[in-house]
């Protein structure tokens, strides 16, 4: 039996959802995994063109009351993303002559509207 999602987790699936289908449909990434997990944390989205890897991680707010998506993302959400991906890196044996880039989807999804996807490539 699965749990109940929370309202904000809810969002956050939508978010992830949401930027699975921009990522893949605008940007013709392939998705390799979702929501990976290990000691450093978690990716929410691993991608590729085929020639790099793209590590997105995804923030969803419904306003702007407490500021944009993108900026719930500190310096120390930025290391533990790093750290998540260099551990991606290694238990996939993906060598470090690959480029990996990280990338920022921030989506704005008030209750009564249409999303807005913010895309940010390369952000740290």
């Amino acid at each position: 039996m699965q749990a109940q999602l929370t309202e904000a987790q809810e969002l956050g699936k939508r978010g992830e959802d949401l930027a699975v289908r921009y990522m893949v449909e605008k940007h013709g990434l392939v998705l390799l995994c979702r929501n990976w997990s290990c000691r450093a944390g978690e990716l929410d989205l691993v991608l590729t063109d085929g020639t790099q890897l793209v590590i997105v991680e995804v923030k969803t707010r419904t306003d702007a009351d407490f500021g944009m998506p993108v900026e719930a993302i500190d310096d120390a959400k930025a290391r533990r993303v790093r750290a998540a991906g260099n551990l991606f890196l290694s238990t996939f044996r993906i060598p470090g002559w690959v480029q990996t880039r990280y990338d920022v989807v921030s989506i704005l999804w008030p209750a009564e509207g249409r999303p807005r996807i913010e895309h940010l490539e390369d952000v740290f």
